[in-house]
């Protein structure tokens, strides 16, 4: 089924009756999978140069009333689509949320609970950055609901953070992780690597202080030039790939060294503090996306549908309060399933159960086999006890290995 793209200033259409999605199809799920929330708020302090995400400079003050009730009108809408359904997980991205006041914080979430069905103990991480630190903020965030932070430091070394457009320090990144380590049980640090003029020496520098830091979750991604960005654009001199590699391999072993797992090509946690939202990403799950160009994907019991909220914000509340946020939505073909599922499963470390498969596409095995045998035989796959994972070399390949099932 074809994406449908509305375009600028043409209205939307009107919204679907739920019998759209539930009528007869060319799959059948024995079960709906795992459903987590996602709220996307657009604005920053200043755009990074490196970032493609949908965020936008706050000109004056963000309007934060006005986007809580699009918000609200959007999932008000949305919800014949997941009646019924218990959410998992719930988190609150940017775009630079903490720029959010804690009391919007706190009446966005009371807004999700008394709309959703919440699971005991669901997990509610927000994002923040330290350039919008301040002392008892975050203890705040915690009173609004909010389980778990996750905090954009990037790096510790003030040269680096200069060159990526950042407007924090790195007296105000140890502050802010300081500060989340008492507030929260658990909380994430974000760091990048293969930055412009660092080297392995300044690579261990960042690493030493984030991991003395002592955070139960840390990611770690590579530094990468975006289309559409200041960086693509006026690209920066970085480490080269022999030197990302060294620096890849250095970040393995000291976080495994402070009791770090790898559990996803670029997430690290202590036992217990693993991202569940993200897991349900790379489980295929579920997650109905809410705000300013948020994707979402639904599953049915004959279809898995996707859908991409309007961009840009004042759009998006406009069409959202006329109960009308979406702006383009499409059915993933059965062709496209299998690649969609194993492009995300396969970042899991430990691999996935094999009935995962049917049960979150509703395929047989039989669609992947072929596939599969090829990524056992190229040592890239190792099945066992019904489980199928990424070998140590399919992990450091992943990209060739997500490439087989491109054809499944």
């Amino acid at each position: 089924m074809a994406v449908k793209i509305i375009p600028v200033g043409e209205p939307a259409p009107a919204p679907r009756d739920v019998s759209h999605y539930l009528r007869p199809g060319l799959i059948q799920l024995p079960a709906l999978p795992p459903l987590s929330v996602y709220v996307h708020l657009p604005w920053c302090l200043r755009k990074c140069p490196y970032c493609d995400f949908n965020s936008h400079e706050a000109k004056g003050d963000v309007p934060e009333q006005r986007y809580l009730d699009a918000v609200f009108a959007d999932l008000d809408a949305a919800l014949p689509l997941v009646w019924g359904r218990t959410v998992h997980t719930v988190f609150i991205g940017g775009g630079t949320p903490s720029l959010f006041s804690p009391a919007a914080i706190d009446s966005l979430v009371a807004g999700l609970r008394a709309r959703l069905k919440l699971e005991p103990g669901c997990e509610v991480t927000l994002e923040a950055n330290p350039g919008t630190f301040e002392k008892e903020r975050f203890r705040s965030y915690r009173d609004a609901g909010v389980t778990r932070l996750s905090i954009g430091v990037q790096s510790f070394d003030d040269t680096h953070l200069k060159a990526l457009g950042r407007v924090h320090d790195r007296a105000q990144a140890i502050a802010a992780a300081e500060e989340a380590a008492l507030a929260f049980e658990t909380f994430n640090l974000d760091l990048m690597y293969a930055l412009p003029g660092q080297d392995l020496a300044g690579l261990e520098r960042d690493l030493t202080q984030t991991l003395a830091l002592l955070p139960p979750h840390l990611s770690v991604y590579h530094l990468t030039l975006e289309p559409n960005t200041v960086f693509a654009k006026y690209p920066p001199v970085v480490p080269d790939e022999d030197m990302a590699y060294a620096m890849l391999d250095r970040i393995t072993e000291m976080t495994s060294a402070s009791g770090l797992d790898r559990y996803e090509v670029s997430a690290y946690a202590k036992p217990g503090h693993a991202c569940r939202h993200n897991l349900n990403y790379w489980e295929f799950g579920d997650y109905l996306g809410l705000g300013a160009g948020a994707h979402g994907k639904l599953s049915f019991p004959h279809r898995v549908v996707r859908q991409v909220r309007y961009r840009d914000p004042k759009l998006y509340m406009d069409n959202a309060l006329a109960g009308r946020a979406i702006a383009q939505e499409e059915e993933v073909g059965r062709k496209q399933l299998p690649f969609e599922f194993m492009l995300n499963a396969l970042r899991l470390r430990g691999g996935f159960p094999l009935a995962n498969f049917f049960e979150r596409t509703g395929l047989p095995l039989s669609a992947i086999e072929p596939q599969v045998a090829e990524g056992e035989r190229k040592g890239l796959l190792a099945r066992e006890d019904g489980w199928l994972r990424p070998t140590d070399r399919g992990f450091d390949f992943l990209s060739d290995l997500q490439e087989l099932f491109l054809a499944a």
